[in-house]
């Protein structure tokens, strides 16, 4: 592998990535395994365990552009494996999961993080937002390795990509609040406030005209 001072080559690093991650896809497909499992237990030998990748160092500042790319096909291949036929018999569950549980889930993890781990509020309310995420990643691997009936398989699917984002903006408002709490001004305040508004209104509209738009 092509190595600097400073570490992996980054191009020798992406192809590593892709290696490991292919390798462990095939193996996963070949053992009747949950692919993510194998992509976990790689991903550790190779960076805490060996310290071949350090993605931070390797892959310097195409680091993040390169996650926001990832999290973003991620999500777009798991609204495309949905089935809007199915969502008919889990509207319900569905809702309940996302409008109930989801805060319940924040609430409840907050807490356990707080007087459990010993966390200050702060960290427990953002990473108690980020523990209500299920993931389409981790979920639909494990779908097609259960092999549930219809229903409940329709419900955790559906529940594990919209409550994904859900849980992110959870995590992003906690920790954009826990900024801006430490600045005394209320002009701050004002402006997260503001921002968030606008950003819901925004994001109502762009919804709203991508649905006319494929409608039509």
């Amino acid at each position: 592998m092509a190595m600097t001072e400073l570490g992996m080559d980054p191009v020798a690093a992406v192809a590593c990535i892709g290696v490991l991650g292919g390798g462990a896809q095939w193996i996963a497909w070949r053992m009747q395994i949950p692919a993510i499992v194998l992509m976990l237990l790689a991903g550790i030998v190779v960076g805490p365990v060996l310290g071949v990748l350090n993605p931070a160092q390797d892959l310097g500042p195409i680091m993040a552009p390169m996650i926001s790319i990832a999290v973003a096909v991620i999500l777009f291949e798991g609204g495309l494996s949905l089935n809007m036929h199915s969502l008919r018999d889990a509207t319900q569950g569905v809702v309940r999961l996302v409008v109930v549980g989801a805060p319940l889930g924040w609430i409840l993890s907050t807490l356990a993080l707080h007087y459990g781990a010993g966390l200050g509020w702060e960290s427990s309310a953002v990473f108690g937002g980020i523990m209500i995420v299920t993931g389409p990643t981790v979920i639909a691997p494990l779908l097609r390795q259960a092999k549930l009936s219809r229903r409940p398989a329709a419900l955790l699917q559906w529940e594990a990509i919209v409550n994904d984002p859900i849980g992110a903006l959870a995590a992003v408002l906690a920790f954009e609040y826990v900024l801006v709490s430490r600045l005394v001004g209320t002009v701050e305040h004002a402006m997260l406030v503001s921002g968030i508004a606008l950003a819901t209104v925004l994001g109502v509209l762009s919804a709203w005209g991508i649905a006319t738009a494929f409608r039509r």
